[in-house]
């Protein structure tokens, strides 16, 4: 099988995509042969706008029924697959759109939401993100861990700190994932997981999803897909070749506006970082390249097998674990 046919025939999931919402968005994912996606619907938005963003982006996926169609259960990202389409997980960067209602986390399930970022950089009414001192999970999020274990939401660690990570992945009953991170033993930052942090998450059933985001890998702008892939293996060196998959963090169509919004707490307040420069690894600036990590997952020598795991089918495992269907 060469490395296109193996693409054509794989299941494959992108674990974070947080790009510009539009028709040329799910015609690149097409052409990049992407069978699901866990797509941004939250970030610092509360209840009311969050719920407006879902709003939108069921009628922009109605519009554009030809190329995605929702995703609730796996079942759905096998006939995604089966029809030729993109399946769109909805999920949140931040638990701030529960606000400090508990019956929140169902009713945002029934919408179609399959996974949630605990927090986003900084501290919540559920525990604290990586870019301040962390406290660890408080008595409300126990109770939000909890719900979304109950009504079957992911618990995503990427942006969150080490403690509260470590007390989240304690307390689920249900695997959790970082969705999109890379690894500080190739490149220290914020954002990265410690080797402690990857073997921790493992060792309790969880995953890992791997992003390419340049400012976070090792290479940084100079980075090319063969960088990715050198992130890929060493992470799964870690967690093993069933606990790995692939998170992009794709931010294609955005603007300078957009990563300032991003980058301040609560999208206006103080600054939390600088990227610098935004361009993604040569070879996978766009979506639509994604044929190419096959491609150099393959070169790097990785069997068949390995690369079905990382480019979907570990993801599929693990959200039917979490969802139960």
């Amino acid at each position: 099988m060469t490395p296109q046919e193996l693409h054509q025939d794989a299941i494959v999931i992108d674990g974070l995509v947080i790009a510009k919402w539009n028709r040329e968005l799910f015609e690149d994912m097409r052409k990049g042969g992407l069978t699901a996606a866990n797509c941004t619907v939250s970030v610092w938005e509360g209840f009311q706008a969050t719920v407006d963003n879902i709003v939108k982006s069921n009628a922009l996926m109605a519009e554009c029924s030809d190329l995605v169609l929702p995703v609730r259960t796996t079942a759905d990202i096998a006939r995604a697959k089966e029809e030729g389409k993109t399946g769109v997980i909805y999920g949140f960067q931040n638990a701030h759109a529960f606000e400090d209602q508990l019956g929140y986390v169902e009713i945002f399930k029934q919408l179609g939401v399959g996974i949630v970022q605990m927090c986003y950089n900084t501290q919540n009414l559920v525990g604290t993100g990586c870019y301040e001192r962390d406290g660890g999970l408080s008595g409300f999020g126990r109770e939000v861990v909890a719900e979304m274990n109950r009504v079957g939401i992911m618990c995503d660690l990427s942006h969150v700190g080490e403690n509260t990570s470590r007390e989240v992945i304690e307390a689920s009953e249900k695997p959790v994932c970082y969705s999109h991170c890379l690894p500080s033993g190739l490149k220290e930052h914020p954002r990265n997981k410690s080797d402690e942090e990857l073997r921790f998450i493992a060792e309790h059933g969880g995953f890992v999803g791997v992003t390419m985001f340049t400012p976070f890998l090792r290479a940084g702008v100079d980075a090319t897909v063969d960088d990715y892939v050198e992130a890929i293996e060493y992470v799964m060196n870690i967690v093993g070749e069933d606990a790995i998959g692939i998170g992009t963090d794709f931010t294609q169509g955005h603007g300078h506006d957009f990563f300032e919004w991003l980058t301040h707490d609560k999208g206006y307040a103080r600054r939390l970082t600088r990227f610098g420069k935004i361009i993604n690894p040569e070879g996978i600036r766009t979506i639509g390249e994604f044929p190419n990590l096959t491609e150099a997952l393959l070169k790097r020598g990785m069997s068949e097998q390995q690369v079905r795991k990382i480019m979907g089918e570990n993801w599929v495992r693990t959200l039917k674990d979490v969802w139960g269907a």
